[in-house]
């Protein structure tokens, strides 16, 4: 095998490829880069983990085809790392050598039988904006569960329906759903995935930048979802199980809403939440015009903010979690963000509001569920 190759572009597909790739596999081979040389002026890379796998396809100066198998993560440290200049490969004995300008590189070559093949790529099912996706995803998954006491929280939940997706995410302690609309194959399409969350966030960012996605859903219980743009493919294998149904956590009523300006609000619970223990909660207290924020009792640090806000209802005193508070101000991606509350011991549904006397934007909501302040 032999090709030249752009520096930039092998490093850009070399790092994509390359990214889930587990640091400590538990065979060796799952730690390469397949790389596949082909005689119409092209490479392909691949990387397989049995959980996620990633393909890219770029152009290449092809002199010899053929495939080989090296370390993926190094290739990828290699390849950002040289000069801006062709990069030339080729395969010598159970070598791989990598020659730009006057850096050369001489890499161990993996055995490819030993390598797993590839799923097929599902069905394609429907696009959806890149940046719209993008977003979405990334205001939902903040809420899965990082741990591993229950798994299937640690995925979000996709649902379509006709023209309509659906994805929600929570960790017990908080609620994150987003609704937008995608381009369905069929205009009946109904489908439920539970995609890990941490898989889907770096899917979602890596093909973000592209025009549209493609997602690819299974519909022969081979348990995988498909994402394409351009040039890469990459799909993940699903979680098993059922869900827990949460939607008896949105509140069906509401009592007091306020409308706060949403970097002021965010800004200020970050200062705040400086003197908030571990694990401590900040205190927030809505009254006519205004919210202050505290944090801190008795003999510890203490600190206290006020910040403008727009009443509707009774007044109210209710804790979060500061940083789960800061997540959903962070996600909510509007100037302004309306809370919603019914009772101080009762979930505090977040969402956002392009203006300050204008109508909240429900295709985003955030349910926080309150914690009990120290008097």
């Amino acid at each position: 095998m032999k090709f030249r190759v752009d520096r930039d572009v092998l490093a850009d597909a070399v790092t994509w490829v390359a990214r889930g790739l587990p640091a400590r596999p538990p065979v060796p081979v799952l730690a390469g880069v397949l790389i596949e040389a082909n005689e119409e002026g092209s490479l392909t890379l691949s990387a397989f983990d049995y959980e996620v796998s990633a393909k890219v396809t770029v152009p290449a100066d092809v002199s010899e085809s053929g495939e080989v198998l090296v370390l993926g993560r190094l290739l990828a440290d290699i390849s950002r790392n040289l000069p801006g200049k062709p990069i030339d490969v080729a395969t010598d004995g159970s070598k791989v050598n990598v020659v730009c300008g006057s850096s050369r590189f001489s890499l161990r070559e993996m055995p490819v039988s030993d390598y797993p093949t590839l799923p097929s790529a599902p069905e394609a099912s429907g696009t959806v904006a890149g940046d719209v996706f993008t977003q979405a995803v990334a205001q939902v998954s903040i809420a899965a569960d990082r741990g591993d006491t229950l798994p299937i929280l640690t995925g979000v939940r996709m649902e379509i329906d006709g023209d309509k997706m659906t994805l929600l995410a929570t960790d017990r302690y908080r609620l994150a759903m987003r609704e937008l609309t995608w381009s369905p194959g069929t205009s009946d399409a109904s489908h439920v995935a539970l995609i890990p969350a941490r898989q889907l966030s770096d899917t979602a960012k890596a093909l973000g930048a592209s025009g549209s996605i493609e997602l690819e859903l299974g519909g022969g219980g081979d348990g995988l979802i498909g994402f394409e743009a351009g040039q890469r493919r990459t799909t993940t294998r699903l979680l098993d199980g059922e869900y827990p149904k949460v939607a008896s956590i949105f509140p069906t009523s509401v009592d007091t809403e306020a409308v706060i300006d949403t970097a002021a609000l965010e800004e200020a619970v970050k200062r705040v939440a400086l003197v908030a223990e571990r694990n401590t909660p900040v205190l927030l207290k809505f009254t006519d015009g205004q919210v202050a924020i505290e944090a801190g009792t008795g003999d510890d640090a203490q600190a206290s903010e006020a910040v403008e806000a727009s009443l509707t209802g009774p007044e109210i005193q209710i804790a979060f979690n500061p940083q789960f508070l800061l997540d959903g101000l962070h996600a909510v991606g509007t100037p302004f963000s309306r809370l919603s509350f019914t009772q101080p011991s009762r979930p505090a549904v977040l969402t956002g509001q392009p203006e300050a006397d204008g109508d909240s934007d429900q295709s985003y909501r955030y349910v926080l569920m309150p914690v009990r302040f120290a008097s």
